[in-house]
């Protein structure tokens, strides 16, 4: 899956929530059975299960979904049946809340926690009740909890993000890779001003960022350095928090990023308008030689650009000598009013597990959809023989890190996005002052949500 597939998904929760709220305003999920917090007693112990799953139907990863159903049946005795829907997911889903039908389980992205917690589609998990679930990374838990402090489903599949650099660029100009920002932001100068590409024009870059606005891209890439500066964007918990994204280290984070677009113009031209769909063309094509990605642009870069130009390496830990980098994925989500709450949970539970884990990251192939596996005790090296595979999944491990908890991340995120957007496009800006502005309207939002003083 490319990253326009996660582009779509990451906006699906603003989708549903509009179509979801005429169906709220008529009443009709109240019918739907179970509510969000009821357990696994009860019902029909052999009622089948249908699996909705976001992707494309008819692809190597629909495959995968539907030879874990059988394995499934095979080994538990109740009928799964899979179904791949992608663009028109959010859709299908609402008519089935508003005709009281929903599938028994979904398997998508953990940004859509929040919204089908609100809109009552999703039981309550109890870790203590899910087989398995203490030999999960801690960390992967962190994507199924609520801003309750409760858990809505459970974690199946991780990713995390790693700088992909031009090694042959790297190696023309004689230079070491990276292991701290000062080394990383010279060897982005490097790029912009030693005609690394040898064809004696001054038409390279260093990094390669998707600076839009558009659904809240600048924050999403922001994210990863902000927490390896030792920022944050809240300090306190639950109805507790506070903005904390005015802090010196979140400014000193800010104008980091300023001073590439600013003072060292290593950045790739357009770099504010960019999406992915754009950026991803300006590394393959040799624009610029340095790309905060996840792994699912591996295939995509090697056979664009090949394979033997290009390395993967982990973001440098920041000024405060750690790197904590986004981390994303997806959940098995139990949805509410199946007839069959226990084969849901052991469907969520045969799906962490070892078979399950191993045969979804489905070796070296496109048919993969454990990008990382979630279970501490599932090697990924020994599933998968490429190598760079690796650095995403210790990254993950000793680095990864969710975006915060809140009921709704996507106001805070499109309100950061802004911000920092506005500010790398004027030079003149005070990173300061517009962190405080930001802090400000993160003040507001949580008065909004419930969830500040």
């Amino acid at each position: 899956m490319n990253r326009t597939d996660r582009t779509d998904r990451r906006a699906a929760p603003t989708v549903l929530a509009a179509s979801l709220a005429a169906v709220l305003a008529l009443g009709t999920l109240t019918g739907c059975g179970a509510d969000a917090g009821s357990d696994s007693a009860g019902g029909d112990d052999k009622a089948p299960l249908e699996i909705w799953v976001r992707k494309p139907p008819g692809s190597p990863t629909e495959k995968t979904h539907q030879d874990l159903a059988a394995a499934f049946t095979k080994a538990t005795g109740v009928e799964a049946k899979v179904t791949a829907l992608f663009d028109d997911f959010e859709t299908k889903l609402q008519q089935a809340a508003a005709q009281k039908d929903l599938p028994d389980l979904i398997v998508n992205d953990t940004a859509q926690l929040g919204t089908l917690v609100k809109q009552g589609l999703v039981r309550e998990v109890r870790q203590s009740e899910v087989a398995g679930g203490d030999q999960l990374i801690p960390s992967s838990w962190e994507a199924a909890r609520a801003a309750d402090g409760k858990y809505y489903g459970v974690p199946f599949s991780a990713q995390t993000f790693a700088l992909f650099v031009r090694k042959d660029w790297r190696e023309k100009l004689g230079i070491a890779p990276p292991t701290g920002w000062d080394q990383l932001d010279a060897l982005a100068t490097a790029f912009t001003t030693g005609d690394p590409d040898g064809n004696g024009k001054a038409d390279t870059y260093g990094y390669v960022i998707p600076g839009t606005t558009k659904r809240g891209y600048m924050d999403w890439y922001f994210s990863s350095f902000l927490w390896s500066a030792g920022g944050e964007y809240f300090t306190g918990e639950g109805e507790s928090l506070k903005p904390a994204i005015d802090s010196p280290a979140a400014a000193a984070a800010a104008r980091h990023l300023k001073d590439q677009f600013c003072a060292d113009k290593s950045v790739v031209p357009g770099a504010v308008t960019a999406e992915t769909t754009q950026a991803h063309p300006l590394f393959e094509t040799g624009k610029g030689g340095i790309y905060l990605t996840g792994p699912y642009n591996m295939a995509r870069f090697d056979k664009a650009l090949g394979k033997d130009k290009y390395e993967v390496l982990p973001l440098p830990p920041g000024p405060g000598g750690k790197s904590a980098v986004l981390a994303e994925g997806e959940n098995t989500y139990l949805m509410a009013g199946s007839k069959n709450p226990k084969g849901q949970l052991k469907y969520a539970e045969f799906l962490i597990g070892a078979e399950g884990q191993s045969a979804g990251m489905a070796g070296d192939t496109a048919g993969n959809v454990v990008r990382l596996p979630v279970s501490k005790t599932v090697q990924l090296s020994a599933v998968r023989q490429d190598t760079r595979w690796q650095v995403f999944d210790e990254v993950y491990r000793t680095s990864g890190r969710y975006s915060p908890v809140v009921k709704e991340w996507t106001p805070f995120r499109q309100a950061s996005a802004e911000a920092l957007n506005g500010m790398v496009a004027d030079c003149g800006s005070d990173p300061g002052a517009v962190l405080g502005k930001l802090a400000a309207s993160f003040a507001e939002e949580l008065k909004k949500q419930g969830a500040g003083s």
